[in-house]
């Protein structure tokens, strides 16, 4: 049951995963939020009592090897980890792209990702019902033009998320990708930002051109990527594993 689980929640402090941590947490569940944004995380405290916390920086493997046993340790074990630390990187073609920005988006979204998941394997296992909800995106579907460390950060999270649910099968662990599109908040608002600065155009021109290649003429609500997880998490999900979640208001393609 999801009122009982104990939740680990990378770059949980805004954003899509603030929106996670306070669904599992308004369940009923312990609830561990680790983000790089150590202000954040004091106000994410204050707003929702009974969610701890810890400063990690995804990019460097010794505050991970530190933070996420400790942070197990305080739970008191693991059934859920919610994979959704990532960063953007520059928008840019690939022939302009700054090699040193590229390896730190392998490195927080792709080896950031593997280091975690390691660590909470084992404790997972002990679960019982364990569940690894991995955020991809929809630069995890398509071709993402002037983004592709970012994607191919995100379609290297899908070869992950089908590897962890043929490995750990066994063991009774889920293993599920959700791939958000473009979602309401700052991401995307410096995303358009980027994109105008880069073409000419208007950031509203840019607002406008985003959504054309969408069936539902808005970006996506966090609340709902946090309703689809905790759904996974769930008994509703015990024979769902290895499957790839788009939440984009039907988007056609990454522009």
């Amino acid at each position: 049951m999801n009122a009982q689980q104990k939740v680990l929640v990378t770059a949980g402090a805004s954003g899509i995963g603030r929106e996670i941590a306070r669904t599992f947490a308004a369940a009923g569940g312990s609830v561990f939020v680790v983000d790089v944004d150590a202000q954040a995380l004091a106000a994410l405290e204050r707003e929702t009592p009974g969610i701890r916390t810890a400063a990690c920086d995804l990019s460097k493997s010794a505050e991970i090897e530190r933070a996420i046993p400790s942070a197990i340790e305080t739970l008191g074990g693991l059934d859920v980890l919610v994979n959704n630390a990532g960063i953007s990187g520059p928008t840019a073609p690939v022939e302009s792209f700054d090699p040193a920005a590229w390896d730190l988006v392998m490195q927080i979204n792709l080896t950031g990702t593997f280091n975690v998941t390691r660590l909470a394997i084992p404790h997972l296992k002990k679960s019982g019902a364990g569940s690894i909800i991995v955020m991809s995106s929809v630069a995890g579907r398509f071709g993402y033009p002037n983004r592709s460390a970012y994607a191919t950060s995100k379609w290297g999270l899908i070869g992950f998320t089908k590897t962890l649910s043929r490995e750990l099968g066994e063991a009774g662990v889920r293993v599920n990708a959700i791939l958000p599109g473009a979602v309401e908040g700052a991401r995307i608002e410096n995303v358009l930002a980027a994109r105008a600065k880069l073409s000419g155009r208007s950031v509203e021109e840019e607002r406008k051109e985003a959504l054309t290649i969408q069936s539902l003429q808005r970006f996506v609500d966090p609340k709902d990527i946090a309703a689809l997880a905790f759904f996974l998490a769930s008994d509703a999900g015990k024979s769902i594993s290895g499957q790839m979640f788009p939440i984009d208001n039907d988007m056609q393609m990454a522009s």
